[in-house]
């Protein structure tokens, strides 16, 4: 390990691993790569800040890479819509583990970087649009205070990436905890030894969660921590309205970050049946399902782990169940706790579900824009949408009021503790699709970057930022998200 003028210091403990988790792969050189857009405030945080325009040209395309490391592509598998299939990484290349100056420890990894041996057929490339699609919401789910993987670069290859058309080639900078999947143990599990599935849940221990070591089982501890992380995220998600829109297991972090936004994106008018993404006909990952495909894609995950819970298969899986089941009720206290802070309730009553679910089921019978609606609460504006105008909201806004009523805070305190849990602003699907298509057709990037500025202190609640809650006309909101490969 060592440090770099440029500020590159690696560490690349990954490959400690035996080889059967990775493969040693260079990335693809591109012909004329061009820096599109860069996260000046995370290349800082890195400790990259010296680093110069020409070096970051090569490693961010791949052309070059930093002293000090070798890139690798990690092998996985997963449950893709139930099914499971052996996957890795078909168009990433993660170029190594970064310390920072804090003291911590992410991957740098690069997506669209050429075929890997998990390439599956595939061209290992990736296309502008869907890059710029993962930077701005990745971004905005960070500002949100959501854990997110974060995007430090897009870099246009000057080369063409064949889709349906000819669409220009990029690659995207991702930068994670780790890149540790649910599907990284079911690999373990499914085509591995004993001994390989022992080493990952060491490592992944040593990485996220080293205080588990002394725990007197760690691998009970560690399916558990990742109940509790998952549990808390996927709250986070609906919280905001968010949806992932491709939660098979590969796509599930051990460190409890949101990763991999294909068709992801967040709902404008609340119904819990709303999915966006193209490929999933059966609502699979709707809004409303999210929290029970959580709990199925920790019961793979804990199956994974069954060989070394215990000796005896019997009670490895009591245990292995033992700790799925807190999933639900971890859930469902950070849920209510977090709609009770949307509502600016800061003590706890019986009835606050109950009050909760009748506003959600207004919202969804009258076709109330999800933010907007927690938003005009806030600050009192009941006057913007139909569902305000109707006897049983009114009905609904006197309970609450009555319950408000019955709480020590001033009304000071529940604007503040309502801005704070209520954004003013999210990545709207039609406002990300203005500044992609601007950015590609027109090679215009105001438009993303205005966006950004805007997402970047979502909870401010300015003049500024009242542009952008407004809604388009239904004829121009997106209805389906692609995954972009």
């Amino acid at each position: 390990m060592g440090s770099t003028e440029a500020g590159w210091k690696f560490d690349n403990s990954y490959e400690d691993l035996p080889e059967f988790f990775y493969s040693k792969v260079e990335p693809t050189h591109v012909k004329d790569p061009e820096i599109r857009v860069l996260n000046h405030a995370l290349l800082q945080s890195l400790g990259l800040a010296a680093i110069s325009k020409t070096e970051m040209l090569g490693v961010f395309s791949g052309n070059k890479m930093p002293e000090g490391t070798q890139s690798i592509s990690q092998a996985y598998a997963g449950h893709q819509f139930g099914n499971f299939t052996m996957l890795g990484d078909g168009r990433a290349v993660l170029i190594g583990e970064q310390l920072t100056p804090a003291g911590d420890k992410f991957d740098l990894q690069l997506k669209g970087a050429g075929k890997t041996p998990y390439s599956r057929g595939g061209d290992g490339r990736a296309t502008l649009g869907p890059m710029l699609r993962e930077y701005i919401i990745s971004e905005a789910m960070y500002q949100l205070g959501i854990p997110t993987s974060r995007s430090l670069a897009v870099v246009t290859t000057g080369e063409e990436v064949r889709r349906e058309v000819e669409l220009p080639g990029a690659i995207l900078t991702r930068v994670a905890s780790s890149h540790l999947r649910f599907g990284t143990f079911q690999y373990a599990a499914a085509f591995g030894e004993e001994d390989d599935i022992k080493q990952l849940a060491d490592y992944a221990i040593k990485r996220h969660y080293p205080t588990l070591k002394s725990k007197p089982n760690p691998y009970l501890s560690l399916i558990k921590e990742v109940v509790n992380r998952q549990g808390k995220l996927i709250v986070k998600w609906q919280l905001v309205g968010f949806i992932h829109g491709v939660m098979n297991t590969d796509n599930m972090t051990i460190s409890g970050e949101t990763i991999d936004y294909g068709p992801c994106a967040f709902m404008d008018e609340y119904d819990p049946a709303t999915v966006f993404s193209s490929i999933d006909i059966q609502g699979r990952y709707a809004y409303g399902n999210q929290p029970n495909i959580g709990g199925w894609n920790l019961a793979r995950f804990a199956e994974s782990l069954l060989p070394i819970l215990h000796d005896e298969e019997e009670r490895a899986l009591e245990l292995a169940q033992g700790a799925i089941e807190e999933f639900s009720d971890i859930f469902y206290a950070e849920w209510i706790k977090g709609m009770r802070r949307k509502l600016g309730l800061f003590n706890e009553e019986q009835e606050d579900e109950k009050l909760i679910e009748e506003l959600l089921q207004l919202m969804q019978q009258y076709n109330a824009d999800y933010t907007n609606t927690f938003r005009a609460l806030t600050f009192h504006q009941t006057n913007s949408q139909v569902l305000f105008e109707r006897d049983e909201f009114k009905k609904w806004q006197t309970k609450w009021k009555q319950r408000r009523e019955r709480q020590a805070e001033s009304e000071e305190e529940v604007l503040d503790l309502m801005k704070k849990s209520n954004p003013a602003v999210i990545p709207r699907n039609h406002l990300v699709e203005e500044a992609i298509e601007a950015a590609v057709t027109k090679e215009d990037d105001s438009v993303m970057k205005n966006l950004l500025d805007i997402l970047a202190d979502p909870y401010a609640h300015t003049k500024e930022q009242v542009e952008y809650a407004a809604l388009p006309p239904k004829s121009k909101r997106p209805q389906q998200t692609f995954c972009g490969t």
